[in-house]
C-alpha cells in the first residue's frame, strides 16, 4: 500500500485537472451513476466532530475520508482528515493518503466549478469573507476561472485579514458588509453561527459561494437563500439533517434547490438566465470529491514515483 504525506499531495495535486475532474464526477454523481451514502459524524469534545465519507465512482475509485473538525483549534488546523484508496475490483487496500490538503483543495475546485458555471463572464471583484485555510485555497482556485482585478477580505481579525490581502494581492476592508457591496463573486468560507452574508448587503447579478458548516448556525442569510437561485453538490446531502447537510437549508424544500452541479455540467439544468439574478452555491462537501482527488493524486504518484510503500498484511498463495 502506498503512502502519501500532506507534502507529497501538494505537490502531486493539479488544480486545474481537479475541476474538471469534478465537473465530471458530479455529472456522473447527478446521473446516479455513483453510490454515496450521507456523511455520518461522531461528536467529541471542544465542539469536535469525526465524520466518514465514503463512495464509489464505477470503473474509477473506491474510496473513504475520515476527516475530523474542531473549530477551536488554533494550532493546527480546524479540519483535518485521512484518505484510503481500494482497489474498486477486490477491495484490497492501495493508498493511505493526507487528506487534509485535499479537503481544502477540492472545496475551493468545487467553487471554482459552480463559479465558472454561474458567475457573470465580466466579474471583477471578489470578496473573501474569512481568512482561514479555505479563504486561501479559494483565492487561489477562483482566479483560475475568472479574471479579477480586485480581491477584498474581510474576517473577524483585522491582522489576519491585512495578512491574508498581503499574501494574495488583495485589500483587507473593515467589515463584511464592505467586502460583499458592488463584489461580483463571493467566497464565504467561515465557520459562523450569524450570517455573514446578508441579502441588503449584496447586489443583484452577484455570485456568492458558501462553504462554511457551523451545526449551531449559518453563513448565509434567510433573504439570500430564499431569492437565489440555488445550487448544491446533492440534493440528498445538502438537504440532511446538519451536521451533514447545510443549516441554511433546514426547513427548505427540495424544489427551491435550482440544480446541483452535475445537472448543470450535462445540461440537464440550465445555469445562469439573467445578469441580474444572484445565485448561490452552497457545499456541505461530498465524498465524491476527495475520491476523485485522492485518484488523480495516486496516479500522478505512480507516474512519479513517489510515496512509500507499506504493508499491512502478506498475501499467501
Amino acid at each position: 500500500m502506498l503512502f502519501l504525506s500532506r507534502g507529497e499531495v501538494e505537490e502531486l495535486l493539479d488544480l486545474d485537472e481537479l475541476v474538471d475532474a469534478l465537473a465530471r464526477a458530479h455529472a456522473r454523481l447527478s446521473a446516479g451513476e455513483v453510490s454515496m451514502p450521507p456523511r455520518i459524524a461522531a461528536f467529541a469534545e471542544n465542539d469536535g466532530l469525526l465524520g466518514v465519507m465514503p463512495t464509489y465512482v464505477p470503473g474509477e475509485v473506491l474510496a473513504c475520508k475520515l476527516v475530523t473538525l474542531f473549530p477551536q483549534n488554533r494550532d493546527r488546523h480546524t479540519h483535518q482528515a485521512a484518505i484510503m484508496v481500494f482497489d474498486h475490483e477486490n477491495g484490497t487496500p492501495l493508498a493511505l493518503v493526507d487528506g487534509t490538503y485535499i479537503t481544502a483543495a477540492r472545496t475551493a475546485a468545487g467553487s471554482a466549478l459552480a463559479t465558472r458555471l454561474l458567475a457573470r463572464d465580466d466579474a471583477r471583484v471578489l470578496a473573501l469573507v474569512g481568512t482561514g485555510v479555505q479563504a486561501r485555497s479559494h483565492a487561489r482556485a477562483l482566479a483560475r476561472v475568472r479574471d479579477f482585478e480586485e480581491i477584498r477580505v474581510a474576517g473577524r481579525d483585522p491582522e489576519k485579514a491585512e495578512e491574508l490581502a498581503d499574501e494574495i494581492g488583495g485589500r483587507a476592508v473593515g467589515s463584511y458588509e464592505e467586502a460583499l457591496r458592488g463584489a461580483d463573486v463571493v467566497a464565504a468560507t467561515t465557520h459562523a453561527t450569524e450570517p455573514v452574508v446578508r441579502r441588503e448587503w449584496i447586489d443583484p447579478g452577484v455570485h456568492v459561494n458558501s462553504v462554511g458548516l457551523n451545526p449551531a448556525g449559518r453563513e448565509v442569510d434567510e433573504a439570500t437563500v430564499a431569492e437565489a437561485l440555488l445550487v448544491v453538490e446533492s440534493r440528498e446531502s445538502a438537504l440532511a439533517p446538519p451536521p451533514a447537510g447545510a443549516p441554511e437549508l433546514v426547513g427548505i424544500a427540495p424544489e427551491h434547490v435550482h440544480a446541483e452541479l452535475g445537472e448543470l455540467v450535462s445540461g440537464a439544468r440550465p445555469g445562469r438566465t439573467a445578469r441580474d439574478e444572484i445565485t448561490l452555491y452552497k457545499s456541505v462537501g461530498v465524498a465524491v470529491q476527495d475520491a476523485v482527488a485522492a485518484a488523480l493524486v495516486l496516479a500522478a504518484a505512480r507516474g512519479r514515483g513517489a510515496g512509500r510503500e507499506i504493508e499491512l498484511e502478506e498475501l499467501t498463495a
